[in-house]
């Protein structure tokens, strides 16, 4: 069965970035569970597993303008600490989750820090980067209807939503 929209695939990954890895399923030897098609992963890599089937190994060299865009300058905001879990503990150049006014979530790099705020820069920390992505396919299958209409994969032995 070949990749596609409405598609599960579980595959294992590596994620490289100027040679340097920076992260892969096989570190937590659990592959990941996607459902093509529904904005679950950059389009750049979703693009490149369409039409695979279960044991394609790919490399994907994915630009910046279909993984997390350009960098953007002038992203930087100031946030006060308190939409920050861990506000006290971050320094510059860390990366942290910003919990958004609207809902969701949000990945930063930590700018600067204050006393009472702190300057976050809104690009994504992989924006401008080109992605190296090692993937091996390890099942492709029909998404059931639920997972369909939940917009993501249900692995095997996962709790039912």
């Amino acid at each position: 069965m070949k990749a596609g929209k409405d598609k599960v695939i579980s595959l294992h990954y590596t994620l490289t970035v100027d040679g340097e890895k920076v992260e892969s399923s096989l570190d937590r030897n659990e592959p990941l569970w996607i459902l093509l098609g529904h904005g679950q992963l950059i389009p750049g890599l979703e693009k490149a597993l369409e039409d695979k089937e279960a044991g394609d190994n790919l490399q994907a060299e994915i630009a910046p303008v279909d993984g997390y865009g350009e960098r953007q300058e002038g992203m930087i905001q100031r946030v006060p600490k308190k939409y920050f879990q861990n506000g006290a503990k971050l320094k510059p150049g860390m990366t942290t989750v910003l919990a958004l006014k609207e809902g969701g979530h949000r990945v930063v790099v930590v700018h600067k820090v204050g006393m009472s705020t702190i300057d976050v820069d809104l690009n994504h920390p992989m924006a401008g980067k080109t992605l190296h992505f090692d993937v091996t396919i390890n099942e492709v299958r029909d998404g059931t209807e639920e997972e369909i209409q939940h917009g993501h994969a249900h692995p095997p032995g996962a709790e039912a939503h």
